[in-house]
Parts: C-alpha cells; structure tokens; sequence
C-alpha cells in the first residue's frame, strides 16, 4: 500500500492512535503509540524511541533508534481501549542515520531472502500451523475442555474465542486454510494459507497478539508455551516451505517419486545436515526441550519421509494436477519461535543443501521412537539436542547460523541462550523436593 492509499482508509474510520510494532531478538512483540497526526513524520522519517532496553537490539551508549512503518502492513486495530480507534504498522528498525539496524529481526529475514533471490529464487513460501493452549488464566495451566484432535466442541468459552480469532484474522486479511481443536485437550490449531516468508512472519506476530487478546475478552488466557502440561502433545509450529522462480515450484517433479526435483531434495538435505545447530533459533526456550522427545507427535531423530510423522522433515503427499503444492514440512519449530529469525535459519540451512548439492539419504517410513538405540546406530540416525544448553552449544560452533544471523545478533542470542539456562538450572523443581527430600 502507498500512502494515498492509507490515508482516506484512517480518515473516513476515525482513527485516533497510530501503533508502530516490532519485534525483539527473542519473537515479543514491542511498540509505541503516537497521536494520528504524527503519521506524516513517521511515514517520512520515522519515530524515535530508545532502544538499549529492547533485548538484542543495541548498548545503553546506543539507545537511539528510528521506528519507520512498512505502508504493506497497516491494518486498523481491530480492538478498541476507553472507545479510542487506533491503527498498526509493522516497523523496521533504523538507526538515526537511516541505516537498518543489523540485529532486527526482520532485516535478518529480508538478508536470507536477499541470498535466496541471487540464487535465482524470487519467492520463498511458508506455511506454518501455528498451535496454542486456552487456559482459565496465566497463573493456572488447567484445561478448558476434555476435547481431542478434530473435535466438534460444545460452545464453551474456548470454542466461542476460537471462532471469534479467526473472524478477525480475515478482517485483518490474513488468510488461513483451516482450523481445528488440536489433540491435546484445551489445544487449538490455526493453518495458515501459504505466502511469502516475509509477510508471514508478520501475519504470525499479528496473530499471536489477536489470539491473546481475544482470550482475554472471553475471560481466558491464550498461551503459545512450547509444553505446558506434561504427559500430552505441546504446541509446534510445523512449518511447510518451497521456493519458487517465476510461477514454477522448483521443489516439484513428475518423475520422482516423491515429485521432489533435484533442488527439493538437495532443500531437504540442508535441513537435515543443519538442523541440530538451528535448533536454538527455531526451538528458544528451556521449555522447547520437554516437547521434542518421543511419543507426543514432535520430532526427536533427524529423518524425513512421507507418511511418517515422527520424522523431523516431512513431504505431504499432494495431487498430481496440483504442482504449486509440492512441499517439505518442518516440523521441530514451536509456537514460541520468533517467526522472523525461525525462518531465516530454515531457508539459509535449505540453500546450503542447494549450493553445495548435499546428498538426501533414503527416507525412514517407520517409526524411529520404536527402534532400538543399536538399530538407529547402524542406520546412522541422530538426535536433535536434548536440552537448551546442548542447542546452544551446537549453535555457537555453526558458521551457517552467525552469517544467517549475523555476528552481532548471532553474540547476542547466545548471550541470552546461555543466561536462560543458567537461571534454569540453578532452580530447584517440585520434582527434586518430592523425589529426594522425604528420602535423602
């Protein structure tokens, strides 16, 4: 949208209150709010704000910053605070010189797309499926209902908040293939309509704060923690991808048999051999770690196959007249990944795999949280880390990620990475107090 665009939309609706939103290195959604008739100035030089206490961005000596609203995402806010109408933009970040700020997120997405498109790539695709709990409030992980996958729940709050969420999606534009009630109980899927990465990962910054926002209309608490409750399925965010040049899928092909062309499985073939370093970025918290283990429908063991969702990288099967359709499905990331740096690392370790012509090795149809430590090892079959600390190890050994990333932002993140864990493992659980203490 251009600017002649925008503003008879804010006109003739009233608007009172301009909100500049953008994202930190760890995926939370930050702004300011300024009054309407500041709109030139921002749209002409950008609003000022102090940086130094946004983690990632920039030092204290630093601060100075430059919010500069991107026109292609304004929307008018679809809720109201004391009956003021405000509109939104998603902002890149500068530095008072007009220079982009190397740590924002978003410019680290927009440098892997860069390298996509000199590859000879003009978009990259994603469609993630974004899950979540419903819970009575964010100090009771209690759930809501005793539904499970795909069912038809009575109008209950969680239902009544659901439907509502994706109304105002679509009044937001945001286009999504499906939605449903997930396995677990109180779990809710959103299924995104495939688009290009960029967009997307604002369209998932937008919705996690509609999703939590109309939860909170309905008197509930809407939650995208990786694994709230043990002993049931935590909350992915499965994220299907190709690339295309021109109108043609370069993922496809009719010969294979799997339809995967040359460059689709050399894609695979980068994820694969880079997944255990990416797996901090698309996989951030200590908590990530208790839903990546066998038996709660997310992956544990570096694989890919068709049928077979324990793998790590899925091929969905598709119809033979849909081409555009052809892609691979990742399926490590969770709901709490910031969308921006997840799929970055994704599409940087997919374009390895190209350049450098990695080798897919034979997919595994069978279930890998079945086989025998021993069989896995004659099959050479390896695990994602188990824990944030050995992600963060493996990260900070991987040139893929600090070029992806960036060296600044690349510190920074590990920074953060090694501090959770610290502060993690100096805890002492309820689990160790009713294990050890009536018997040590």
């Amino acid at each position: 949208m251009g600017y002649d665009e925008v503003m008879p939309i804010i006109r003739e609706n009233g608007v009172e209150v301009i909100r500049l939103l953008f994202c930190d290195v760890l995926g939370r959604m930050k702004g300011l709010s300024i009054a309407v008739d500041e709109i030139d100035r921002a749209v002409e030089e950008g609003i000022a704000f102090d940086g130094s206490s946004v983690e990632g961005f920039v030092r204290i000596e630093e601060s100075d910053l430059i919010a500069v609203p991107d026109l292609d995402t304004f929307r008018i806010f679809p809720f109201q605070t004391g009956g003021v109408l405000s509109a939104m933009f998603i902002c890149d970040v500068h530095y008072p010189n007009g220079q982009p700020l190397e740590t924002d997120p978003r410019r680290v997405l927009k440098r892997a797309l860069d390298r996509a498109n000199q590859a000879g790539f003009d978009n990259f695709f994603v469609g993630p499926e974004l899950e979540y709990f419903y819970f009575p409030d964010e100090y009771n992980a209690k759930p809501l209902d005793a539904a499970g996958y795909f069912d038809v729940m009575p109008l209950d709050r969680s239902a009544e908040a659901r439907k509502r969420t994706l109304s105002v999606l679509r009044s937001l534009g945001i286009s999504m293939e499906a939605s449903h009630h997930e396995v677990a109980p109180s779990q809710h899927e959103i299924d995104y309509r495939y688009t290009d990465a960029l967009t997307m990962a604002d369209q998932i910054m937008i919705s996690k704060l509609v999703v939590k926002e109309v939860a909170r209309e309905h008197g509930i608490y809407a939650s995208f923690m990786p694994k709230p409750l043990e002993n049931i399925n935590g909350s992915g965010m499965h994220v299907h991808q190709s690339l295309f040049t021109g109108d043609t899928n370069r993922f496809y092909s009719a010969e294979d048999e799997y339809n995967i062309s040359a460059v689709g499985r050399q894609y695979i073939a980068g994820l694969l051999h880079h997944a255990r370093e990416i797996t901090s970025v698309t996989n951030q918290w200590v908590n990530s770690y208790k839903r990546l283990i066998p038996g709660y429908e997310a992956p544990a063991y570096i694989t890919w196959g068709r049928r077979n969702r324990s793998a790590l990288v899925r091929v969905p099967a598709l119809k033979i007249d849909r081409p555009n359709s052809c892609r691979v499905e990742y399926r490590a990331p969770d709901a709490a990944a910031n969308p921006y740096l997840a799929f970055a690392v994704l599409l940087s370790a997919g374009l390895h795999g190209i350049e450098r012509e990695y080798d897919l090795p034979k997919p595994m149809e069978t279930d890998v949280f079945r086989m025998s430590g021993r069989e896995k090892t004659e099959l050479a079959i390896h695990s994602l880390p188990g824990d944030l600390f050995g992600a963060a190890k493996e990260t900070s050994k991987s040139a893929l990620v600090r070029d992806t990333l960036g060296e600044e932002l690349f510190d920074k993140f590990l920074a953060n990475k090694f501090e959770e864990w610290n502060q993690y493992r100096i805890r002492v659980t309820d689990y160790e107090l009713k294990t050890y203490l009536p018997v040590l």
